[in-house]
């Protein structure tokens, strides 16, 4: 025996004429606190911007005499190994073709396991800073595969006696919140995660400062994992700040991120500040915009 529905023709005639849509800022009556977003240019240490630069001539070239082949194979490998190897740096960096596994490049190890990388030690400032403030960090790493830093950051955080978590993707989907709750009761200052994990869903009022070490490609998964802890309950001001390497292809990444979060906004009704000349005409993905300009170098 069937229990009885609700279908779509409902919805038009009993919900949607009755439903107002309010973005939170149009709330008003101060039911949300204070939003604000910052960027803290990194500079790399002297031997890791030199390894950088070399790299990154030797990537480039590839790419270009690849592209002028109309052979686009070689971009997400280049694109991925230049923005991800400033915070990997701490392994051996080996790069092959994809197709044909010759070596293209190759960086040994240029950080111990006992060495602070700079955007760690950054991140590390901020933690305390915010600990003395009685404030919790929610940190962004897009490498936790693979790549992974976040057994690294891990243990950075907790050699300066810092509380840490790491929400894995092994946490299931229905279990996160209550698990990230049962952090906070232990008394977690860090939680560190991909904002692929926590993109939606999930309300962190706890945590009013989050930090970007990288942000990736994805405009959506950015605006929504940096609102995370700025929901209705929220009683701080929310503070979110992204990292990156200077003179590093991160660099040109947010740039380009930042262009298409003000075409985002613009096309919902929001204009950003920076007005309508920050909008990228051409429409590219945010990955081929970077390739063009690694190529145009």
């Amino acid at each position: 025996m069937k229990a009885p529905g609700f279908g779509p023709k409902g919805i038009h005639r009993f919900v949607l004429p009755f439903t107002v849509f309010l973005k939170l800022k149009d709330i008003g009556g101060n039911v949300l606190p204070s939003y604000q977003e910052e960027f803290m240019d990194v500079p790399m240490a002297p031997e890791q911007a030199s390894a950088y630069q070399r790299l990154a001539a030797t990537l480039t070239a590839e790419l270009r005499q690849a592209l002028a082949r109309r052979d686009t194979t070689l971009m997400g490998v280049v694109l991925n190994v230049l923005l991800a190897w400033p915070d990997c740096c701490f392994r051996s960096e080996m790069v092959k073709h994809p197709r044909t596994r010759d070596t293209l490049a190759f960086v040994p190890a240029l950080f111990g396991d006992d060495e602070q990388m700079p955007k760690e030690q950054a991140l590390l400032n901020l933690c305390l800073e915010e600990k003395a403030k009685g404030r919790k960090v929610l940190a962004y790493t897009v490498y936790s595969g693979t790549r992974d830093t976040t057994s690294r950051l891990k243990k950075v955080l907790e050699q300066v006696g810092l509380r840490v978590a790491v929400l894995r993707a092994a946490v299931e989907t229905a279990r996160r919140e209550d698990w990230i709750l049962d952090q906070v009761d232990r008394g977690v200052d860090v939680l560190l995660t991909n904002p692929e994990l926590v993109k939606t869903g999930l309300d962190l009022l706890d945590f009013p400062t989050i930090a970007f070490l990288q942000t990736g490609y994805n405009v959506y998964t950015l605006q929504q994992a940096a609102r995370r802890s700025w929901r209705i309950g929220q009683k701080h001001p929310v503070r979110v700040i992204f990292f990156g390497y200077a003179g590093s292809s991160q660099i040109t990444c947010l740039q380009l991120m930042a262009k298409k979060i003000a075409v985002a906004q613009s096309t919902s009704g929001d204009v950003p500040e920076s007005g309508l000349d920050s909008l990228n005409q051409d429409g590219d993905s945010v990955e081929m915009a970077l390739a063009r300009q690694l190529i145009a170098a």
